[in-house]
């Protein structure tokens, strides 16, 4: 994939883009601001996810950042230089999309946590469908401790971990550590710093070997289903599994399966 620039500012790229098979890897590029999510930034988070949504070569996505940090939330310094209710409401609400982008990706999104994780970093963490963490990584929504609480980030929080736990990091801007994310639900797996890249892989490879077909569906019907009543999450689900149920990969994983052979996926 290509690099993708700041282009309002320099000609140093924000955002990384990297292709190893079916994997695509977007890194955060803003190491001196700890991989704070700018303008320029979320707008190439949005062109990148738009692209990968229409790249059937694509077949997971991890999200990672550059230097010590995962990422460090909003850039305060840009966010303080505008005083305007109409460029606050208007970053807050591309972000927001941004985070949507992924739940609506037909990809898994794993997010590379080896650092801190602060605020809309956290909620960062929180919005990808699966997240592995570094033993030194920390995790923290942190915005009360400059006089904001962290509401966006908060929608994202109390969709992973328990309510009351969920208040009480909003409320103190404490952070948790990587084991503590874990046991709350935030992160997948915990490994030490030296296993991150080997572990993420491990994740990866093991949704790439799946039918992509299914795995989209899948993805689609789970978001969709979060939001719905019992019953009517039952109806959609059913739908949806009777209509993968006619699919050729669907057919294909079957026949495998009872002739003790790999699979052989057509495709999404």
């Amino acid at each position: 994939m290509r690099d993708l620039k700041d282009r309002a500012t320099t000609n140093k790229p924000v955002l990384l883009g990297e292709r190893n098979g079916g994997v695509v890897t977007l890194t955060l590029n803003r190491p001196e601001e700890f991989n704070a999510l700018s303008q320029a930034l979320l707008t190439e988070l949005d062109r990148a996810l738009a692209e990968i949504a229409e790249d059937d070569r694509a077949r997971v996505v991890i999200i990672a950042g550059a230097g010590k940090a995962f990422c460090a939330g909003h850039d305060l310094k840009e966010m303080r230089a505008h005083t305007d209710l109409e460029f606050q409401r208007s970053l807050f609400e591309q972000c927001s999309r941004m985070m949507i982008a992924l739940t609506e990706l037909p990809q898994p999104v794993i997010a590379r946590v080896h650092g801190v994780a602060t605020a809309a970093g956290c909620q960062l963490v929180a919005m990808c469908d699966l997240a592995v963490a570094s033993e030194n990584a920390r995790f923290a929504v942190s915005g009360i401790n400059v006089g904001l609480f962290c509401s966006t980030p908060s929608v994202a929080l109390a969709r992973n971990i328990g309510r009351k736990q969920a208040m009480e990091m909003l409320l103190t801007g404490d952070f948790i550590d990587a084991r503590t994310a874990l046991e709350r639900g935030l992160v997948n797996r915990v490994v030490p710093k030296d296993q991150l890249d080997a572990e993420v892989k491990k994740l990866a490879e093991a949704i790439v070997a799946k039918s992509p077909t299914a795995v989209a569906s899948g993805k689609r019907l789970f978001y969709r289903q979060l939001e719905l009543g019992m019953a009517d999450a039952y109806d959609a689900a059913s739908d949806v599994i009777a209509c993968d149920m006619m699919t050729e990969d669907a057919q294909e994983g079957i026949d495998a399966f009872f002739e003790k052979r790999p699979p052989d996926w057509r495709g999404r």
